[in-house]
């Protein structure tokens, strides 16, 4: 079979004032970016503000592993079956971060017959949206240090009087606010900052990958323009002397910050190999923030199509449990049903039984182990109320036996259907079961419910986290997080709810614990505001928001070849 980028690069494309007609935009609507991408006016949707909408679709995993179990493969595919069985499709994923493309995914355009093309301008840059977020967001810290060095120096009277500011009074060991970069760089995790004459104060901070910075969050929570600028003033970006907090609207960087982001918040439409459209906007990653793709890409799809086919980040107990805690709750849009996506290696990896064996061989008592961890996300997502359906993707090693077994047994479980999936090495045609059933789950009468009220304490909403979405006996917090989370209920944030960011290779908050884990204490070591976005992150274990590069990093196999043409991706 050809190779990703074979596939792509061969691949015969509509224009992209077509591809946005045929989807119902109109010419204004869509700003350029030659012949294969454009950004989408948010004008659409005061033009369709009456517009019936679509049914929306959630796609997400078992427990990941190393062996990749296809969910954007799954989303792409869909979305292609979907509009050949007579359905109006649209796909809305996140834009990949360089991070991963250079460390360990080397790509997240979908694959095979199934992926969004071109898709080294989807995996470089794309319209150049997270770039924005970068310098938005390190504009608002070099703001901060701006301030503290001025009023430092000048003192109270002298500042306000030369400067026509208010005094703010920043405590730099309060300092909120650290800078990002869209690369994975582990040296960057701890920084001293302010040093030499004439540089200070000198104070500790950090730097984060972008897909972790709050401004990530409001983009894809933002409803509109308006609501972007307001969040943005929103931001905790440090503390005064008094303990009271320092936002980016008092600091009087908000409104800069919006600016740089104004086309970012514009959805950008690409189109998948059989030319079905997808709206590519935002990407928070889903083990450290909230893991799904934009409020406003949503929206703006549902208004023009039948069926819109969204993703969240890794397994179900990642991004599947933010998209409904986090995002529907400011979004206000319940998903008709869920795909929850699997595969026969997967299972086995999952199996917690030996791990050096070879996993396209057939193995029964590995799979029938690992089945538990599939039951569980089974379970998980029927828990919300939604009709799951499973796509078990195939590999060309599967076993027929090993695949006629866990078809029987999901069937017999509490998922409203399964079927074999074959995107990856046959695109639409592949997966034409697959949206036949999915059609069918959108159409029973959904459920949906959150996992707990606003009105919950932050600690009740651990506990319920800890113990309902995850199985635990129970949550533990350090005394800093026992500290922050009074703290935050005395400030007024108690409401908010919680971004867990923990592993994503683990149920539980141990990546070594594989299946499904039991007796386990989930340990919260430190709560952080995120107040633009309206969520708090409650960090896990040792969970990082700066990755590091791996000993055999992407960026190894990624070049240009004689044409001038990128190799190497996906």
């Amino acid at each position: 079979m050809l190779t990703d980028m074979d596939i792509s690069s061969r691949a015969s494309l509509k224009n992209i004032t077509e591809l946005g007609a045929d989807l119902g935009l109109l010419p204004e609507e869509m700003m350029l970016f030659g012949h294969t991408k454009a950004k989408v006016e948010l004008s659409v949707l005061q033009r369709l503000a009456g517009q019936r909408k679509g049914k929306l679709i959630i796609v997400t995993a078992v427990t990941p592993t190393p062996h990749g179990e296809g969910k954007t493969v799954t989303s792409i595919g869909l979305t292609q079956s979907l509009n050949v069985i007579g359905q109006k499709a649209c796909a809305c994923i996140r834009q990949p971060s360089m991070g991963p493309v250079f460390g360990v995914k080397g790509g997240a355009a979908g694959g095979g017959y199934a992926q969004v093309v071109p898709m080294q301008e989807m995996n470089l840059h794309l319209t150049g949206d997270i770039h924005a977020v970068s310098s938005a967001h390190n504009l608002g810290a070099a703001a901060i240090a701006a301030r503290l060095f001025h009023e430092a120096r000048l003192g109270k009277t002298e500042f306000e009087a030369q400067s026509g500011q208010a005094f703010l009074a920043i405590d730099p060991n309060e300092i909120r606010w650290h800078r990002v970069v869209d690369h994975n760089d582990r040296c960057l995790r701890q920084i001293h900052v302010g040093l030499g004459d004439n540089n200070g104060p000198e104070y500790e901070s950090s730097f984060d990958i972008t897909a972790a910075s709050e401004l990530m969050a409001i983009l894809a929570l933002s409803h509109d323009l308006a609501d972007m600028r307001a969040r943005i003033g929103r931001l905790v970006l440090a503390l005064n002397t008094q303990g009271q907090v320092i936002t980016a609207e008092d600091l009087g960087v908000a409104g800069a910050m919006t600016a740089i982001m104004a086309d970012a918040i514009k959805p950008t439409l690409m189109q998948t190999l059989n030319g079905s459209p997808c709206l590519i906007h935002s990407g928070p990653f889903a083990n450290i923030a909230h893991g799904n793709s934009s409020i406003i890409a949503d929206d703006i799809a549902l208004r023009l199509a039948d069926f819109v086919v969204t993703e969240g980040g890794f397994g179900s107990d990642m991004g599947f449990e933010k998209f409904c805690n986090i995002k529907v709750r400011q979004s206000g849009q319940a998903p008709a049903a869920a795909v929850l996506v699997t595969t026969l290696k997967a299972l086995k990896a999952n199996s917690g039984l030996a791990t050096e064996v070879d996993s396209n061989a057939p193995d029964q008592a590995r799979l029938e182990a690992g089945f538990a961890n599939l039951n569980w996300h089974i379970n998980n997502v029927a828990r919300y109320g939604l009709p799951v359906v499973v796509a078990i993707n195939r590999f060309a090693t599967d076993s027929d036996a090993e695949l006629q077994w866990l078809m029987e047994a999901v069937n017999a479980s509490a998922a409203f259907g399964c079927e074999i999936s074959d995107a990856f090495s046959q695109g639409e045609a592949g997966a034409i079961a697959l949206a036949q059933t999915v059609v069918r789950a959108a159409e029973t009468e959904s459920q949906f419910k959150l996992l707990y009220p606003d009105e919950a304490s932050l600690e009740a909403k651990l506990s319920t986290l800890a113990e309902v979405g995850y199985g635990a006996a129970g949550v533990s917090l350090s005394i800093e997080a026992k500290q922050q989370a009074q703290q935050l209920t005395a400030l007024g944030y108690g409401h908010l709810p919680l971004c867990m960011a923990k592993t994503p290779l683990s149920i539980s908050h141990d990546p070594s614990l594989k299946g499904v884990p039991k007796d386990f204490v989930v340990p919260v070591r430190e709560l952080v505001l995120h107040a633009g976005a309206g969520f708090i992150t409650a960090l896990v274990g040792n969970v990082m928001t700066m990755p590091g590069l791996g000993l055999k990093p992407g960026y190894l196999k990624i070049d240009i070849d004689a044409k001038g043409e990128i190799v190497g991706l996906g």
